[in-house]
């Protein structure tokens, strides 16, 4: 049985055991984004239908000629060596699809010789703990790869995805690795003022979804940062380059001086959603796609509990880098929900107003969640704000300028936007930022005024 659709998902998974609460204990709190991400990449897996994941490691027992596989039947691994013995995870092998990707991987004269009596590798085995314990069960293929050239990784990933396909099965692939081991003098693996550079040059390839770049990273570089994930990022791109690219980095850190990356590659279901987003985006034009994409963030969210990325040939502006502010009304035009940002926190406005869309309708502490009944009666506008300059009352107008108000010490800040019924004088304007911002009557203030660019729906 064939089904050409075999590889279902595919991502990039840090593997630091200290990442799993019993043995980092309080120390998870450094690498708490990571875990949330971890939790993030396990709902995909679920919800993209992989009936079998697929993980390589940079810490099997590896072959320098050769690709190694897990054959010890159920896969088991502990933490034995983390000082948490009792914290274990455990996986039926999927021998249909070991054997298949033996065999594909014959037919290209790569060997892939079977590791016995083995307990896997943290390499391998944190990705699958926060696997299992977010709830993911199937069967488990656990490889190891090797130490030819970076061409004989792809053509791996090919002969992986060859046997998925033969197998008939859907399957998710995880590439498990850290990136730079050298991002701080207090690494573990010592300091190196360039290793920034790889993991910079990483993420942004995915950014950009353009992971082939990654292909082109500088060897040299790749020795400087002493990685351990390239490798296994090779294998996950050459399974995956007939497959639609959705990069997305789900985040990335590196608080002790090792970059962790939870990143998505290739999605089935987010492959489909951007279809939606390119029909829409063929249906309007330019600025019209502002309030379009804070729509579809908002009712995505709601109906799937899943953020959607920026479709890729989504307006110009979209991807340049800026404040915004998400407002919800009902058709009747009352407030719903409205949240933004002063300073941009993402990287393009598109990513900034797809969080704060989301966070709009979910987290305005005025308002109770949106529910998917009331997504038919929702509008949507977007303001996009300019950057703040210092004000004083008698250069504001609250018809053309926004007032960001704070306090002496800079803690307290509160915003608003212009052009609000009912607020006429700058005086009104003032009042009501800082009273947002819990400041006291009386207390001396900074000000900051800022332009917006609106876009609503029609």
């Amino acid at each position: 049985m064939g089904n050409t659709s075999a590889i279902v998902f595919s991502g990039i998974a840090p593997h630091p055991p200290i990442m799993v609460p019993e043995v980092g204990r309080e120390a998870i709190a450094e690498v708490r984004g990571s875990i949330d991400a971890m939790a993030e990449l396990t709902r995909r897996i679920i919800q993209s239908g992989a009936e079998t994941i697929i993980v390589i490691s940079p810490h099997a027992p590896l072959s320098p000629d050769a690709f190694v596989a897990y054959h010890s039947q159920p896969l088991h691994g502990d933490f034995a060596n983390f000082r948490a013995p009792a914290t274990t995870v455990e996986f039926p092998i999927d021998e249909e699809l070991l054997a298949a990707i033996v065999n594909a991987a014959a037919n290209a004269d790569y060997e892939v010789p079977a590791l016995e009596g083995h307990d896997l590798d943290h390499g391998t085995a944190v990705p699958l703990y926060f696997l299992d314990r977010n709830g993911w069960q199937g069967r488990v293929v656990a490889l190891g790869y090797s130490f030819l050239a970076n061409e004989d990784h792809l053509k791996f990933g090919e002969c992986i995805r060859r046997a998925a396909e033969k197998v008939g099965r859907s399957v998710a692939f995880i590439a498990s690795g850290d990136l730079s081991h050298r991002l701080k003098p207090e690494a573990p693996a010592g300091y190196n003022s360039s290793a920034h550079l790889f993991d910079e040059q990483v993420v942004d390839a995915l950014t950009r979804n353009t992971p082939r770049q990654i292909i082109d990273i500088d060897p040299n570089l790749r020795r400087m940062a002493g990685e351990c994930g390239y490798r296994s990022i090779l294998v996950a791109l050459g399974l995956a380059q007939s497959l639609p690219a959705a990069c997305e980095v789900l985040h990335y850190e590196a608080p002790f001086g090792v970059g962790y990356l939870v990143a998505q590659l290739t999605n089935v279901k987010s492959d489909n959603d951007s279809e939606v987003d390119f029909a829409i985006s063929q249906q309007t034009s330019g600025d019209e796609d502002l309030p379009v994409l804070a729509r579809r963030a908002v009712e995505t969210f709601v109906r799937n509990g899943r953020q959607i990325s920026v479709p890729q040939n989504a307006a110009e502006i979209l991807g340049a880098r800026a404040a915004c502010f998400v407002s919800i009304k009902t058709r009747d035009g009352d407030l719903r929900g409205c949240i933004g940002t002063i300073e941009p926190v993402k990287e393009t406005l598109g990513d900034e107003l797809i969080a704060n869309a989301i966070s709009a309708a979910t987290r305005d502490p005025r308002f109770a969640p949106v529910q998917e009944s009331e997504l038919p009666n929702l509008k949507y506008s977007v303001d996009i704000l300019s950057a703040p300059e210092p004000a004083t009352v008698a250069d504001l107008d609250p018809a053309i300028y926004g007032v960001i108000v704070e306090d002496e010490s800079g803690l307290l800040r509160g915003l608003l936007l212009p052009d609000i019924e009912g607020v006429d004088t700058a005086e009104q304007q003032v009042s009501i930022a800082a009273r947002k911002a819990g400041i006291a009557p009386g207390t001396p203030l900074k000000l900051s005024r800022f332009r917006v660019d609106r876009f609503g729906e029609k």
